[in-house]
């Protein structure tokens, strides 16, 4: 038994230096320099692969949008590689449709999640493309990003967004998306009914009056299925002109987080929320 325990020992010494594999020791330095949220921002499945992309030369510091800016800037100075330029992006919604303008069909009364909600009837809002507001995508955010206002609409806050994609997967109405901050010209809804029943529904939905097209650049803006649509490969042509004439306000301009409408748009003052259709 003992010359067996022995021969074993031996052959585990040598299958551990015949099957060692290195790994460089700069790995797990530049992990502990990582935030550990695992957001997958910077397009790896975590921290860790996000260190060994950078240890490897793949990737740039830059690229973790959590960290501060003085953090990645260490990273690169440990590794003695540039930071990397990347620009910022946010999650942007794609609705503006709070309670006090938007119609709902049906009182829904069931689980308080936006994807419950979605499988009774759409969740009884007129618009079916609109934001159902009971907060799936406040609750998902692991940064505080996102808070719900007092008309039930998702608020980001572009200061703490780190653009990890969590709110983008859990909306069941595809309302999300992550826009590089430069992109300021924005459509504020997903409505594809046309004009009239869109403006039934919400009134400020796009109604595909043209208007933003019309004042915009060539090319830069078109009307695809009944919804403004922005072209934001010649977004260096964007102006804030283009919300000039906007009716609804739906056609906006983003800067610091905050949303501004045209100048033509209808002024909405009401607080309240709509009543239900059946109780009109």
């Amino acid at each position: 038994m003992a010359a067996l325990g022995a021969a074993l020992a031996w052959l585990l010494a040598v299958a551990s230096k015949r099957l060692h594999v290195y790994e460089d020791p700069r790995i797990e330095e530049v992990e502990s320099l990582l935030p550990k949220s695992n957001c997958g921002a910077c397009g790896t499945a975590g921290c860790r692969n996000f260190a060994e992309e950078l240890v490897a030369g793949h990737t740039e510091p830059a690229r973790c949008t959590v960290n501060s800016s003085d953090m990645n800037e260490y990273i690169a100075s440990v590794l003695g590689v540039d930071m990397g330029d990347v620009e910022k992006r946010v999650a942007r919604l794609a609705c503006a449709g709070g309670r006090h303008v938007a119609r709902m069909r049906a009182h829904y009364a069931g689980l308080g999640s936006c994807r419950a909600a979605t499988t009774v009837a759409g969740g009884g809002k007129a618009c079916d493309w609109g934001c159902l507001g009971l907060g799936d995508c406040e609750s998902v955010c692991d940064f505080n990003a996102i808070s719900m206002n007092q008309y039930g609409l998702p608020v980001v806050d572009p200061s703490k967004c780190t653009a990890c994609g969590d709110c983008v997967e859990i909306c069941p109405k595809g309302l999300f998306s992550l826009e590089p901050v430069s992109r300021k010209l924005w459509v504020a809804c997903k409505n594809h009914a046309d004009g009239d029943t869109a403006a039934l529904q919400c009134e400020v939905s796009c109604t595909a009056c043209g208007k933003c097209v019309a004042d915009a650049a060539p090319g830069l803006m078109r009307l695809n299925n009944n919804l403004a649509a922005i072209d934001y490969s010649k977004n260096a042509l964007a102006t804030s002109d283009v919300i000039a004439r906007c009716p609804t306000g739906a056609i906006v301009w983003m800067d610091s987080g905050r949303a501004t409408r045209g100048v033509a748009a209808k002024k909405i003052v009401r607080i309240s929320a709509l009543p239900v259709a059946s109780e009109v």
